[in-house]
């Protein structure tokens, strides 16, 4: 396999793993792979990213608290910014939807599920049992071109951990309980809590990894000016 094509399947194998094995991931290899991933651009080389990079008691730690908050019904938990749209225009909403229940389908979870729906959600709060968790967080002062930045070091995380046969999740759902999440780790409240990310080994057995998003075709999204 040449070099295009190692760097093309680490990107087309990369999916939103919802179930790890307990298989540990060496400190090294997380080590090598956020300090290959900081080679991400950034405007003005500002490098606007932070990680907490979460094993052992203190992820333990923290999902225990999040998970509390999450069970609460007086918990009023929000995200300190704005994701989704109010209203989906097509194609997006279908899109969504598509996912959404694909995903409930394969777990048996029905329209009427609330309980259910809940604890699946409340999966995200134990990095799906991975071994490593991440939380990144951003200097609340700067605009909207360092959260670009901030999705292309991301990206390649995600990447350079396929690259050593590792698999991810990236975990907006995180962002909905700042207050807790600064409280359990010290984070200054200067800083924003964007999202977390699982990293591990993808369970093989678990129904929910069966899942295949569908992509666009490219001539849905891409325009060649000749």
């Amino acid at each position: 396999m040449n070099a295009k094509q190692i760097v093309d399947d680490a990107i087309t194998s990369r999916r939103s793993v919802r179930a790890f094995l307990p298989a540990p991931v060496s400190d090294e290899d997380i080590r090598d792979i956020l300090s290959a991933a900081a080679r991400a651009p950034s405007g003005t080389n500002m490098q606007p990213w932070k990680v907490h990079v979460l094993t052992g008691v203190a992820k333990e730690n923290l999902s225990m608290a999040v998970l509390k908050a999450h069970d609460d019904p007086k918990y009023n938990g929000k995200r300190a910014y704005k994701y989704y749209p109010d209203e989906f225009p097509e194609p997006y909403l279908s899109r969504r939807r598509k996912i959404g229940w694909d995903l409930y389908n394969v777990l048996g979870i029905g329209r009427e599920d609330k309980d259910k729906m809940h604890a699946q959600l409340g999966r995200n709060y134990t990095f799906f049992d991975a071994p490593v968790g991440l939380i990144f967080t951003l200097d609340s002062r700067l605009e909207m071109g360092s959260w670009l930045d901030y999705g292309m070091f991301m990206e390649n995380i995600m990447i350079s951990a396929r690259g050593r046969g590792l698999d991810t999740c990236p975990q907006a759902a995180f962002a909905n309980f700042q207050d807790v999440i600064k409280s359990q780790l010290n984070i200054p409240d200067i800083e924003t809590v964007i999202c977390g990310m699982a990293i591990g080994h993808a369970d093989p057995d678990a129904i929910e990894n069966s899942i295949v998003s569908e992509r666009a075709d490219l001539n849905d999204f891409a325009i060649f000016h000749d």
